[in-house]
This record gives structure tokens, C-alpha cells and sequence, in this order.
């Protein structure tokens, strides 16, 4: 074969391996994109609780602001709504989660053929994986757009609602970095360094009908079935803020996560064994912006409203701190961090994340975004004894391969993985 005819061979292949790439987007994107059919489904109560094997569940005493025993007992809640914000840590606490659900033989409602709820349409029960009106479910917890008439429909009176915030200057990097490159708009920004080109002035880029648009202004209280798109000083910002506030008994933030998990195992009488955690989804440094005080100022402008929910629920949380008392509380972190490390020596080898491409089992690699390698990830030591083998591979497992196991089928959510791994490629 002659020079000219492996040229037009390799023009050929390119042109095969574009065209497989562009008809897959393009029937990923009418998967994602096509309204669902909403049914009128018959209004079935659920029960007042779905605790499964209450006898089960063990009470323990529970301790005042001085950690004295008051003599009362707590059984621990499992009805749990766990609203799964974008880009706040929710995958590590989602880990948390799962084993907590196993540990007591808990029902998740879990969406079908991909890791969300049909995000960005708001939730429907028909959503939930093999749904009948009536049913009982104890977890829910993937991505979804919150719709709380229908999510009520779905979990028994008794569940707590808990959610996570971050702050909105460092969620739109992370956010930016992460799903910037399915946003159409920003494909026309003409620099190497288009986070700060975009935030230079960001109403000249920014096309709120665009195509996911929604991931780059507001995503908080997008995510939350509010209008992302209001003016500041819409009377709508204040209404969506206090809708949040009625519905969820706590809100944790990412800033002090370890504190969060503290007070959500006092609001819901669980064990410090339960709060064990590794994070996920983390980024390995090198990717990170460092946004400097004019970018954050600009982001924190341009996320006003995210802003404004973030310090309000950013008071509320430190109301709780206080109410459980400063020192009981930096004690209850001191010894999650020392059970944390112990489990960190004993599972992880290493002792720490890697990158993607020195994970060893395809089984713990986690999902990358489009033209990334940027998340990290664990190798499981290969001689953990038997104690703990099992927790260990439970707490290092990645977010898709832990709901896959769980019995979640994730057909779309893989077609998309293999588009992305080609264009990774």
C-alpha cells in the first residue's frame, strides 16, 4: 500500500470513528433529551414508616450538651430523603449511604437505566425503578431536579430530608471544570483559560435556553426545582429559600463535612461505626483552579442566589453546632478522624488516592469527565483480612460500580461512559 492509499485509508478510519461518535451523541442526546410520559398514577398512602425489621434496629442512650446520659433511648432512623446536590462531596456521602442501607436491609428507590432521576426534568415517581403506587421505600438518593409533592407521594411520613451545600464560588469551578465541555456556549469562548475568560464577563457567554446551561449559574438552587434564571432581588429567591428550610432538617456543608456527619449521627441516633468514610469523586490537585479574590468575587456575583442560600443555611448550621456544644462536637470529629485513618491503614494501599491510570481493578476506577483523567481513585490492599475485606471494598468502591451491585441497571448511563471513553481516547 502506497503512501497516498494509507492516507486515504487513515482518512477513512477517522471519518468511521467520527461518524460512530456523532451518531452516538446524537442518540444519547434524544435519550436525555425526549419529554417522558407521565401516567396519572392512583394516590396509594405509604405506610408511616418502612423500617423493614424495626426489632432489629438497636436503641441507645442518648447524651446531652455536657455528654451526660439522660436516661432516654433513640432507635436509629432509616427512612432518609437524601436530596444529591452537584459537586458537593454528595458521592462520599452517598457511599455512606449504601452501606448504611445493607447494614439494615434497607429499600432504596433507585432510578432506571442510569444513575439519576432524569435530571434535569423535575422527579416523578414513575422514575423509580419498578415503581407501584403504595410501595415502600426506605432511601432515596440519587441525582434528581427535587419535586417534593411527588417525592412525598413516595417515602413514609417519619423520613428525614438531609442535603449538602457548598460554597457556590468554589462549586462553580469544580462545576465548570467538570461539565463545562457539555455546554454548548462554551465551546465559542475563545481562551486557554475559560473559567476566567467566562467570568470577565459572563452575560456576554451565557445563553440560559442553552443546552445545560443550568450547570453554570445558580446549580444549587436548580437542583433544588427552583428558577436558577431570577434577578436577586426576586420576592421567588426568598420563597424558594424558605421552601428548602420547611422541608430539610438538615443541611450539611462541604466546608465542614466531618462536623456535618456528626450532627446528622445526633439528628438520627446512628453509630460512629456508620459514619466512616474515604472521599470520592475528588480532583487531583493540578486540575483545580485556584480562583484568585477577584474570580471568587465574580463567581460569588455571578451565583448570587446560590450565595445567599449558602449563608443562610450557613447560620443554621452553626445554631446546631452550638446547640450540641463546641467542645462534644471537636471530640466526636477527633475520634471519626482517628477511626478514619485506622481504616485508611488498614484498607487502602498506600495509604492514600492515585490516579486514575494506577488503579489496578477496573472494578474501582470511577467515572471521568469528557477529555479528563482528572478523578482520582484507591487500590485496595491485597492482603486485608477477613474482618474487613468486605468493608473495605465497600468503602472504596466507586459510586456507579456500588449501584450496579446493588442491583441498579445502568444501560444508559454505560453507552454514554463508552462515548466518553472514545472521546477520551
Amino acid at each position: 500500500m502506497n503512501g497516498k492509499q494509507m492516507k486515504k485509508y487513515r482518512s477513512r478510519c477517522k471519518g468511521l470513528v467520527l461518524g460512530t461518535l456523532v451518531a452516538s451523541c446524537v442518540i444519547l442526546l434524544y435519550c436525555l433529551s425526549t419529554p417522558q410520559i407521565h401516567f396519572s398514577l392512583p394516590e396509594v398512602p405509604v405506610p408511616y414508616s418502612c423500617a423493614h425489621h424495626p426489632s432489629q434496629l438497636r436503641s441507645k442512650p442518648t447524651t446531652n450538651s455536657s455528654q451526660q446520659t439522660t436516661g432516654q433511648t433513640c432507635t436509629p432512623k432509616v427512612d432518609i430523603m437524601f436530596m444529591k446536590t452537584h459537586k458537593t462531596a454528595s458521592s462520599t456521602f452517598l457511599n455512606i449511604l449504601f452501606r448504611f442501607g445493607e447494614k439494615h436491609q434497607l429499600k432504596f428507590a433507585f432510578p432506571n437505566s442510569r444513575n439519576d432521576f432524569s435530571y434535569p426534568s423535575l422527579f416523578e415517581r414513575s422514575h423509580v425503578k419498578d415503581y407501584r403506587p403504595g410501595m415502600c421505600f426506605n432511601i432515596i438518593c440519587n441525582h434528581m431536579r427535587f419535586n417534593a409533592p411527588e417525592v412525598a407521594k413516595l417515602l413514609p411520613m417519619d423520613t428525614s430530608y438531609i442535603t449538602i451545600l457548598r460554597d457556590p464560588a468554589e462549586l462553580f469551578e469544580s462545576s465548570f471544570h467538570y461539565f463545562g465541555r457539555l455546554v454548548p456556549f462554551t465551546w465559542k469562548i475563545p481562551s486557554d483559560y475559560k473559567l476566567t475568560e467566562f467570568l470577565r464577563d459572563p452575560h456576554f457567554y451565557f445563553d440560559p435556553e442553552g443546552f445545560n446551561s443550568f450547570y453554570l449559574k445558580n446549580l444549587l438552587f436548580f437542583d433544588f426545582g427552583q428558577d436558577n434564571t431570577l434577578e436577586l432581588n426576586d420576592p421567588r429567591v426568598e420563597e424558594g429559600i424558605k421552601f428548602i428550610t420547611d422541608h430539610f432538617q438538615l443541611v450539611m456543608l462541604v466546608e465542614y463535612f466531618e462536623e456535618s456527619l456528626i450532627l446528622l449521627k445526633d439528628a438520627l441516633c446512628w453509630e460512629m461505626d456508620d459514619l466512616l468514610f474515604f472521599k470520592h469523586n475528588a480532583r487531583k490537585g493540578s486540575t483545580v483552579s485556584k480562583l484568585t479574590p477577584e474570580l471568587r468575587a465574580r463567581a460569588l456575583e455571578w451565583n448570587a442566589i446560590d450565595w445567599k442560600l449558602y449563608q443562610h443555611f450557613n447560620q443554621t448550621f452553626w445554631k446546631k453546632v452550638d446547640a450540641y456544644g463546641l467542645q462534644r462536637l471537636a471530640e466526636d470529629v477527633a475520634e471519626l478522624r482517628r477511626r478514619n485513618a485506622e481504616m485508611a491503614s488498614i484498607c487502602i494501599e498506600g495509604g492514600g488516592s492515585v490516579e486514575t491510570g494506577s488503579i489496578q481493578e477496573k472494578v474501582m476506577k470511577p467515572w471521568q469527565p469528557i477529555g479528563e483523567k482528572s478523578i482520582m481513585g484507591y487500590n485496595l490492599k491485597k492482603n486485608v483480612d477477613k474482618v474487613h475485606r468486605k468493608l473495605c471494598r465497600k468503602m472504596l468502591m466507586p459510586e456507579l460500580q456500588y449501584l450496579t451491585e446493588l442491583g441498579v441497571n445502568l444501560w444508559l448511563t454505560k453507552l454514554w461512559g463508552h462515548v466518553r471513553d472514545i472521546i477520551n481516547w
